[in-house]
């Protein structure tokens, strides 16, 4: 069994990097890294991405430091090379097994003690967030906030058990309802968590935190409704790609609307944003997100009202 590292080369975000791999397993892999404190955000479906600040810490942990082809190679003789004509069905892939090995560990942390009932309510969850009419409120969101949560955890903010619970509740409900999605959703914690042994103060918070992510109301002051609000608003701070699939999805959702009456209303939700003093409440997102989530929502809205 051998994790392996190639040398930083790999210039992007103003660093250089390095590949980590198993030559094993995926899950030795996010073992290793887990271990060494590498976020799994950093995760690109067969490999971690390394900044260079990293790389004496990984090979002191227990890293091979090989060439690059060396590394390919291995990676390629155990199986486990992503190639890029099936990346799309392997991030479905990882994603699922990342959510689940999610939620079992919430469950732990929990002192969950009937598995399988928890394990069901996963099940059930899941599904529901792979409805085929939903194209932006999916699990790549759920994921998506999952990930946010865990750098706002890196960053030095506090995620409380009842924020991941929270996380996993708050679209699980979904029909295009802004208000009601989040009630129902709420709703459905309050009737589902004390059957799998959730203390009820513990359940009255998630639903808390659940209807706190309503779009339209005023944005809480207490610290884990601006965590999650945060990670929610995560999105909004990508990279031109992914916003721009962001946005695509977010308009297919709303299929059924016209188009002038989409860009007008989309525009209008957005300026709302900007609008506000600022869009993330906890220090960490604020500092790290809140000034390319301004760049990308105003190129969105001068893209909705005609601009060039």
């Amino acid at each position: 069994m051998a994790i392996l590292i190639d040398p930083p080369r790999w210039p992007a975000h103003g660093t250089i990097w390095s590949h980590l791999v198993s030559d094993v397993s995926y899950d030795e892999l996010h073992l290793f890294a887990r271990g060494v404190a590498i976020p799994r955000r950093g995760f690109d479906l067969d490999h971690y991405d390394v900044p260079a600040a990293m790389f004496d810490v990984v090979v002191a942990a227990g890293a091979q430091a090989v060439e690059s082809r060396v590394l390919l190679f291995q990676l390629r003789s155990a199986g486990l090379r992503v190639r890029q004509a099936d990346r799309h069905v392997a991030a479905r892939r990882h994603r699922k097994a990342f959510l689940r090995a999610e939620w079992a560990a919430l469950g732990a942390g929990l002192g969950v003690v009937d598995d399988v009932a928890w394990g069901s309510l996963g099940e059930d969850l899941l599904l529901r967030w792979s409805e085929p009419h939903r194209r932006y409120h999916d699990v790549v969101h759920l994921h998506d906030v999952l990930l946010s949560l865990d750098q706002l955890a890196d960053l030095g903010e506090a995620v409380p058990p009842a924020v991941l619970l929270a996380a996993w509740f708050h679209d699980a409900v979904y029909d295009g309802a802004a208000g009601e999605d989040e009630r129902r959703s709420a709703a459905l914690a309050v009737v589902e968590l004390p059957r799998v042994g959730v203390a009820a103060a513990a359940t009255h918070e998630v639903a808390r935190l659940v209807l706190a992510t309503t779009p339209g109301t005023e944005r809480s002051t207490d610290h884990a409704a601006m965590v999650l609000g945060d990670a929610d608003l995560a999105i909004l701070a990508s990279g031109p790609k992914r916003y721009a699939a962001y946005a695509a999805a977010v308009r297919e959702e709303y299929a059924h609307v016209l188009e002038p009456d989409f860009r007008h209303g989309r525009a209008a939700i957005l300026e709302g944003f900007l609008r506000a003093p600022r869009l993330y409440g906890t220090g960490a997102a604020h500092a790290r997100w809140e000034e390319r989530a301004r760049m990308n929502l105003a190129g969105e809205i001068t893209e909705l009202r005609g601009g060039p």
